[in-house]
């Protein structure tokens, strides 16, 4: 059933989570949620909280890594986790034709392609972590296992060592 309220972006989202068991309630917010800073001041939580969703062509395959918000992606780590040599970020015209979304909005699941996903270890430290839900300015929150099953992701160490 359509929200006519949301854009379809968002109601992808609520739709592909609630298939997998998953109760997406999105948060919608005037200013951009685009990065892990603005996401944690609109929404009132640690930055460490944020998943920063993260698209990376690892070899010829195209991966996704959630990231925590406070964490940088450590490439090298993120390429040996896949399997592969080189990792090297790419465009935003990549990331809408991979996914259907737009950076800065690329949600945890209902993704136009299926990519491998990777999930930075210290996300399951929290017991709620915040996701795009579809657009730069929706954001949902989800139990950071539920993340995992979710998205079949696989939880790594790809972040860097500060």
């Amino acid at each position: 059933m359509a929200n006519k309220e949301l854009p379809e972006s968002v109601q992808r989202v609520v739709e592909t989570g609630a298939a997998l068991g998953v109760r997406v309630e999105p948060k919608t917010f005037p200013e951009s949620t685009r990065t892990a800073q603005e996401a944690a001041d609109a929404i009132g939580v640690d930055v460490g909280q944020i998943v920063k969703s993260l698209i990376f062509q690892v070899g010829q395959e195209l991966v996704l890594a959630y990231v925590s918000g406070k964490n940088q992606l450590d490439e090298a780590s993120l390429a040996a986790a896949a399997g592969g040599g080189r990792c090297k970020r790419v465009d935003a015209q990549t990331v809408r034709e991979a996914t259907g979304f737009s950076i800065g909005g690329v949600p945890p699941f209902g993704l136009r392609e299926k990519l491998r996903v990777f999930i930075d270890e210290t996300l399951l430290f929290y017991s709620e972590v915040w996701a795009a839900a579809g657009t730069p300015h929706a954001v949902f929150a989800i139990d950071p296992k539920d993340l995992v099953v979710a998205s079949r992701g696989k939880v790594s160490e790809i972040a860097s060592k500060n």
